[in-house]
């Protein structure tokens, strides 16, 4: 219990250097010209966002730190250092987040974003919806069924305890996210985008990645690296596919490289890029899948029986493969699952 006391006071403490640099952010440097003076006052704030989870010794809160600070308030902060993103006055944007301290520092350290007409809106599909009781539900039963995984490897089903892993991913990234997201609902009266949209259904890795899957990095990383460095290499290159092919892989390295980064924030071991690898084979993999579709037409599409579980099961496969492995050599599976428990008896005497 006081080793979890000295957490708490740890990630209270990381989380008002957070708000201390938000602050300054949104007195000082929204002050100065979009451009190179805006980006060179947010340095600091780039190298504090980068360090702070190195404060936290806990799997699960070093990870929500360091995917909603060091990962996507440092890019939002990058685009709103050159006037873009949700952190920037735009025509018709509501709430607006730049005309107050209070917004800015809630669309700045939470991953929301206000619905409006969705870039790419996922194809019309019999919706499976799972609500937050559910998924809470569910959550649960995982953990008690991940105190049998010894048994279950015992037995020999190492890919059963993988697949459990995949679900509570799932399950833990919409929790969270969903969760911030109805906070910002009740507060701010808006309606806003889920963070995932039945990744389940997916009908094509495309479909997958880019509309389904834990939207909020996916709008992230389209607006840093996918449509920057499109745009960058359309003049420059023949082709007409090739920027976009080449944008899409950026998108998916720089996705595997902040991977990378929030795997060493947790098991604090060295990179073993095997993480790297997998978003990269994603991103190849997304690639020849669109280049394929182009050639064939439509007449030659698969059935929505067949390709939902060719694209799960291709994901799923290949997270068992590279995704996983890390975390389970280090031990970091089952130290979150043991604070999801002590946070329970935790918290518990004080009801």
């Amino acid at each position: 219990m006081k080793k979890m006391e000295e957490e708490a006071r740890s990630f209270i403490n990381v989380w008002l250097t957070v708000l201390a640099c938000v602050c300054y952010c949104y007195f000082v440097s929204s002050n100065l010209p979009p451009g190179k003076l805006r980006l060179f006052s947010l340095l600091p704030v780039f190298s504090l966002f980068a360090a702070l989870p190195l404060g936290l010794s806990t799997v699960l809160p070093t990870g929500v730190t360091a995917f909603f600070v060091t990962w996507l308030a440092s890019f939002k902060l990058l685009l709103f250092s050159f006037g873009k993103g949700p952190l920037s006055s735009s025509p018709g944007s509501h709430p607006d987040p730049s005309k107050s301290l209070f917004l800015f520092i809630l669309f700045t350290c939470f991953p929301i974003k206000v619905r409006q007409a969705l870039d790419y809106p996922s194809p019309q599909t019999p919706k499976l919806p799972l609500n937050l009781p559910s998924k809470l539900l569910l959550f649960g039963i995982s953990i008690l069924v991940h105190d049998h995984q010894d048994k279950l490897l015992l037995q020999g089903h190492p890919n059963l305890v993988l697949l459990l892993y995949s679900c509570m991913l799932y399950l833990y990234v919409d929790m969270i996210m969903g969760l911030s997201n109805a906070a910002a609902r009740a507060v701010l009266g808006v309606e806003l985008q889920m963070p995932s949209d039945e990744p389940y259904l997916s009908t094509s890795l495309q479909d997958f990645w880019g509309r389904r899957w834990n939207l909020t990095v996916t709008n992230a990383l389209r607006h840093t690296v996918y449509k920057p460095l499109k745009s960058f290499l359309e003049p420059r290159l023949g082709a007409p596919w090739a920027p976009a092919a080449a944008a899409v892989m950026a998108a998916f390295l720089v996705s595997g490289l902040m991977h990378e980064l929030l795997y060493y924030y947790m098991v604090r071991a060295r990179p073993t890029w095997e993480v790297t690898v997998f978003f990269v084979l994603q991103g190849v993999c997304v690639v020849v899948e669109v280049a394929a579709k182009a050639a064939v037409g439509e007449r030659w599409r698969l059935s929505r029986a067949v390709s939902t579980p060719l694209t799960v099961g291709f994901v799923a496969a290949t997270a068992m493969w590279l995704f996983f492995p890390q975390l389970i050599r280090n031990g970091a599976d089952v130290r979150a699952i043991n604070e999801c428990k002590a946070l329970v008896e935790w918290i518990k005497p004080k009801f």
